[in-house]
This record gives C-alpha cells, sequence and structure tokens, in this order.
C-alpha cells in the first residue's frame, strides 16, 4: 500500500554532513507525519526528527541544533539534512510514515533503513 525508499546513508568523519532521503509510493493522504527514527546496535528505537503535512516539526534532544527535517509535500518526500556529525549518531537509520486512513485510523509503515556510520 505504502513504500518507503531511502537513500543518502554512508559513511562521514565526525563533523561532517549528510543527507537522507525517503520517498513514499502511493497515497499517504492529507493528514500524515513523516519522520526519521534511529536505532543502534541492541538499543531501542529513538526518535531524530519528524515532520507533519501541516509543518509541526519534532526533534530529538540529542539533535537539536544539528539536523533539519524537510519534506516536499507534491513529491511525498522527507529529508533530513544531517551537519556536525558526530560517532553517537552512528545507527540505522528508519524512515517512518504514519497515515490516517479512510477509516480514520492511524497506519504505520517503515523503510527497509539506511546505515549511517561517523568515525572519528
Amino acid at each position: 500500500q505504502v513504500d518507503l525508499v531511502e537513500s543518502g546513508g554512508g559513511l562521514v568523519q565526525a563533523g561532517g554532513s549528510l543527507r537522507l532521503s525517503c520517498a513514499a509510493s502511493g497515497s499517504i493522504g492529507t493528514r500524515n507525519a513523516m519522520g526519521w527514527y534511529r536505532q543502534a546496535p541492541g538499543e531501542q528505537p529513538e526518535l531524530v526528527a519528524t515532520i507533519t503535512s501541516s509543518g509541526k516539526i519534532k526533534y530529538g534532544d540529542s539533535v537539536k541544533g544539528r539536523f533539519t527535517v524537510s519534506r516536499d509535500n507534491a513529491k511525498n518526500t522527507v529529508y533530513l539534512q544531517m551537519n556536525n556529525l558526530k560517532p553517537d549518531d552512528t545507527a540505522v537509520y528508519y524512515c517512518n510514515a504514519s497515515v490516517v486512513g479512510r477509516d480514520y485510523r492511524v497506519e504505520d509503515y517503515w523503510g527497509q533503513g539506511t546505515q549511517v556510520t561517523v568515525s572519528s
């Protein structure tokens, strides 16, 4: 129904930057949120950033001031600009979409994840 395709992960030195993209295939409706979560080995997923269809944004405390989330509603695409990367940012980053279906039930969709590795 909804497929999320991520790109932009890779290896970067501390202090560098990466830009992640996630495109949703299929309708995500007019009320939705898209964003990013990350998970390091053996740990629970952590909120990175989300942005709703109306532009409301939330950031995880550890990335505030360094990461910027944005979206292109016409393309159903969300972006994550990551600046001043730190080794602690190393994780698998997962794209998420929360959508309101016609039955008004919220449905969550997840991408396959993209690896971000920050070297010191």
